[in-house]
């Protein structure tokens, strides 16, 4: 039977990614030097959480008074509606209360409150949490955890991955400030995308070239490489590094208004430190009117065309320096970026060069020399001249 669950644990879903303290401490710090009143007379949500052991519902009860918060709710997702796979034992604490239902436990989701000093101490924190059951399993689409959105104003948690683009439409069609874990590759969404090109959404202080560490069920499948980079970060056990995990928020903080320092075109083809760039122009797209980027870094101050960058340049995109023109990818219809051709198919593959392409095809592509190269999905960018 142990095998059997082990085995089972495997092939669940990767959605049970529990963050540690410090790196929630860490993003909201930015916010809060940015604006030391970012959470002052507000309420907090804290959904699709775990509240017993969670470490956002330790941080924020921890710093109530600090933040100077109005209220803070955290809510569970019941285990029963949770893969089978993943193990649940109620918490001591949950079996030392008189409220605790055996059937419950395991079919509702739980709420915590916490809104003023219930033990008499004169200190708010985690001490004075109240909690009970939750009428339904606390699925955050339900209407009862819909009307714990619209009470709230701001809502931070690392939702399931799988669900990360209708949970954040969830938060965006409330109109409500917000602070999300997820992929790095969801920048590329076609319901993320729009958000982030009409900056309604962005990257938070701790972005894509930061690794974050996160536990995870016993029995969870995780690299052995990326268990090795946890424990050399300090975190032994059950533990898992992912490196393009990163914060997507609307808070503001002041890492995304810091100017990208860059060099010319010339200066950049001439002291480059990577080899695509050095002693080599720019590259123009087959299929489009932009120059290829490969690096952020090697952004040249002096175009002031459309450039194709990495998705990792958002990381340091700040709005007030460039604006972002599309996706090269999703948005290719919408901004006439004609197909590759046939010949560029041909070349393709007399090259001996793998993957599935075709004529039709409209994502960005060039030549090097004679090279023909399909880069990774790229971000057309422009300079915001007088802005600068």
């Amino acid at each position: 039977m142990a095998n059997e669950n082990l085995h089972g644990a495997k092939k669940a879903k990767n959605d049970e990614f529990y963050t540690q303290f410090h790196d929630i401490e860490k993003e909201m710090n930015a916010y809060l030097e940015y604006d030391p009143d970012v959470f002052k007379g507000k309420t907090v949500l804290l959904p699709c959480d775990d509240p017993e052991w969670s470490n956002f519902t330790k941080y924020f009860a921890q710093n109530f008074d600090k933040l100077g918060l109005k209220k803070l709710i955290s809510t569970s997702y019941a285990p029963n509606s949770k893969p089978k796979e993943i193990p649940y034992q109620p918490t001591l604490f949950e079996i030392d209360s008189p409220d605790f239902d055996e059937t419950k436990t395991v079919s509702n989701g739980k709420i915590f409150t916490l809104s003023g000093d219930r033990t008499g101490d004169e200190v708010i924190n985690v001490e004075d949490l109240e909690w009970g059951y939750l009428g339904g399993d606390g699925d955050f689409r339900s209407d009862e955890i819909k009307a714990l959105r619209d009470e709230a104003d701001v809502i931070i948690t690392n939702p399931p991955f799988s669900l990360f683009r209708e949970f954040l439409a969830w938060i965006v069609d409330a109109k409500k400030e917000f602070a999300l874990i997820g992929n790095m590759n969801a920048i590329t969404y076609k319901e993320v995308f729009p958000l982030i090109k009409e900056d309604r959404v962005w990257l938070g202080a701790t972005a894509n070239s930061t690794d974050l560490v996160f536990r995870v069920p016993v029995g969870f499948e995780v690299a052995e490489s990326d268990r090795e980079k946890a424990a050399r970060l300090g975190y032994v056990g059950d533990y898992t590094r992912l490196g393009n995990a990163c914060w997507f928020t609307n808070l503001d903080h002041g890492r995304r208004h810091r100017p990208l320092p860059l060099m010319t075109e010339a200066d950049n083809i001439k002291f480059s430190k990577h080899k695509q760039v050095k002693d080599v122009r720019y590259q123009k797209y087959d299929n489009y009117d932009a120059i290829e980027i490969p690096f952020t870094d090697a952004i040249p101050s002096d175009y002031d065309g459309v450039m194709g960058v990495p998705i990792s340049f958002l990381d340091k995109y700040n709005p007030e320096q460039f604006e972002i023109v599309g996706n090269g990818q999703t948005m290719a219809n919408e901004l006439g970026i004609r197909p590759v051709g046939q010949k560029f198919v041909d070349d393709y593959y007399s090259q001996g060069n793998k993957g599935q392409i075709n004529a039709k095809w409209n994502n960005l592509v060039y030549r090097l020399g004679q090279k023909v190269v399909v880069p990774y999905q790229r971000i057309l960018i422009r300079h915001q001249r007088g802005n600068e």
